[in-house]
């Protein structure tokens, strides 16, 4: 696996994300992605990448005489390491999470730049939602998402289908269990009972559907949850809920 050092630097991030897909790139190629980009640099963070394992090179030619190579990700290579995030300090994610987002701004001012930007017809969004999960439920979610996630990732690219770009962020909420009046007896009487009875039924959700979505009209919005479930078959152990915050942005 790589560095942190070495993947979160602005333009060798970008080149990461150009191969995202399965893509197969020639340095000419990924010019034509990253025109800001001066050519020198290029092929330096190219080389880079290729010394540190995280571009394969899977073919070669011969173009007017210069050597011209084509590139693909190495996945597994691209990304840190448990030992790398745990030797990161609170700058160290500052800065990381500082590159991740120039990413992200930089990827949709130039999907603005390109001219006739329609956010409805395109399916381009940014939302929030807030959800209450305990810790094995936010782990249940986790597993959930990454596994739709990655059914879409083995699609391969034919015509009619468009590369699209999913980023996520997930970040814990407020410790904040006081999220209603009366919510410290209600607690206390929910672990009362359950020293009585044992675990009780499942509780229900005051919305049946916490993550409102943006209309057609409005791809672009804002979403919050509108409930904190109770769950009441939450072994004691992971009873204390943490409020998760998520910010999903596709383009």
């Amino acid at each position: 696996m790589a560095s942190a050092d070495l993947l979160l630097h602005p333009v060798r991030l970008r080149i990461v994300e150009a191969f995202l897909g399965d893509r197969a790139l020639t340095t000419v190629a990924l010019r034509s992605e990253l025109p800001d980009v001066p050519l020198a640099s290029l092929y330096r963070h190219v080389a880079r990448l290729v010394d540190a394992g995280v571009l394969a090179i899977v073919a070669e030619r011969r173009v007017r005489g210069a050597l011209e190579r084509t590139y693909t990700l190495r996945l597994s290579a691209a990304q840190l390491s448990a030992a790398d995030v745990a030797r990161m300090t609170p700058d160290d994610h500052r800065q990381a999470f500082m590159a991740f987002t120039a990413g992200l701004l930089g990827d949709f001012d130039r999907y603005l730049a390109r001219g006739g930007s329609d956010l409805a017809r395109d399916g381009v969004g940014y939302r929030m939602a807030a959800m209450w999960l305990s810790e094995l439920e936010y782990v249940a979610f986790l597993r959930e998402l990454s596994a739709v996630v990655q059914s879409y990732m083995t699609k391969p690219p034919t015509p009619g289908r468009r590369r699209r770009i999913l980023r996520t962020i997930l970040i814990p909420g407020a410790e904040d269990l006081g999220h209603g009046p009366g919510a410290g007896q209600e607690d206390r009487g929910l672990r009362r009972s359950e020293r009585r009875a044992g675990p009780g039924p499942q509780g229900t959700a005051s919305s049946p559907d916490p993550l409102v979505r943006p209309s057609s009209s409005t791809p672009a919005s804002d979403a919050r949850t509108t409930g904190a479930p109770r769950d009441g078959a939450t072994p004691p152990d992971v009873r204390r809920q943490s409020r998760r915050e998520r910010s999903v942005t596709g383009a």
